[in-house]
């Protein structure tokens, strides 16, 4: 288990306990965190479970792939550290991972 923090638009937080191998958007949607939508269930076909990753564990985290920036596309508000939830993996080395949803999916 890995720890994961999401923080919704409004500021509340959620301190998730996340199973390794799953994803930040699998814990989001199971835990019933507002604002990731997650249309396509996973599949990097939309870019409705947008997020900023915290600044100190973009480099951990790392860059999107080529599939999921052409997806990033189609999100609004997109900075440097957005990144689709449904592409991060939990792992050990992302225990206590902290991510912020967006006003507004797109």
């Amino acid at each position: 288990m890995a720890q994961l923090t999401i923080i919704a638009f409004d500021g509340t937080r959620y301190e998730l306990a996340a199973d390794e191998g799953s994803t930040v958007m699998e814990n989001a949607v199971r835990n019933s965190v507002p604002g990731i939508d997650a249309e396509c269930g996973g599949a990097c076909a939309c870019a409705t479970c947008h997020v900023y990753v915290d600044e100190a564990w973009t480099e951990k985290v790392g860059a999107p792939s080529p599939m999921e920036e052409d997806m990033l596309d189609f999100a609004v508000d997109v900075q440097p550290n957005s990144r689709l939830s449904c592409q991060i993996k939990v792992t050990a080395a992302l225990d206590g991972l902290v991510v912020r949803v967006p006003e507004r999916q797109g």
